[in-house]
């Protein structure tokens, strides 16, 4: 049986991007790549994520991705705009957009919600429930914008910040970013819902 091929976009900040990642296979674009490829996709991956990046920055991002005619958009965004104090619904505008200008141009589109950056090491304690509170609100309104745009919702924050919580070495050494560890297991949680797209659209197109 001939394989699926499928042209795979990694937009969004630093954890879309690969940043704290030993090697450059480690980051999560390559992750997400050999767990498709394994499922019998030949994959051709584009990562035009910036670390740093806010929500408003996905206009960029998205116009760079436009000539691509990807297939497969994973858009991993919302970290920066928490770290920032950007207004919720000014980033779930930003993204809504971005996820709108994708679907019209035929990429499918799975949005991961912003983290709960609750769990990073040097937020304090008596804060923790606060900073999970406004993670949880920005995640929401994510998730309603995607959904609302057609795109699918991987809403693996709370499994990735327990994973992060329990064991310290899925931080690099900044103590912000994932390690080569933390990706994997971001990718673990992630990759089904990723598949889970993949598969979708080679059905549709069969």
């Amino acid at each position: 049986m001939a394989r699926s091929a499928l042209r795979l976009l990694l937009l969004g900040d630093s954890l879309a991007f690969g940043t704290g990642a030993a090697r450059p296979s480690d980051a999560l674009g390559p992750r997400l790549t050999r767990a498709l490829t394994d499922d019998g996709f030949d994959v051709e991956l584009h990562v035009l994520a910036v670390p740093g990046a806010v929500s408003a920055g996905l206009a960029d991002q998205v116009r760079r991705a436009l000539p691509l005619s990807a297939d497969l958009a994973v858009v991993v965004v919302g970290a920066n705009d928490l770290a920032r104090f950007v207004p919720a619904e000014q980033a779930a505008s930003a993204l809504s957009a971005a996820v709108t200008a994708l679907r019209a141009a035929g990429t499918d589109v799975v949005v991961v919600p912003a983290p709960d950056m609750s769990m990073v090491p040097f937020v304090p304690p008596a804060l923790r429930m606060l900073v999970r509170g406004a993670c949880a609100v920005l995640q929401q309104r994510q998730s309603h914008v995607a959904t609302r745009g057609g795109a699918t919702v991987a809403p693996v924050a709370a499994e990735v910040a327990r994973a992060f919580a329990a064991d310290p070495a899925s931080f690099s050494a900044d103590r912000f970013h994932p390690s080569s560890a933390g990706y994997a297991r971001i990718a673990e949680v992630l990759a089904p819902y990723v598949l889970g797209a993949a598969r979708a659209r080679r059905d549709t197109a069969a």
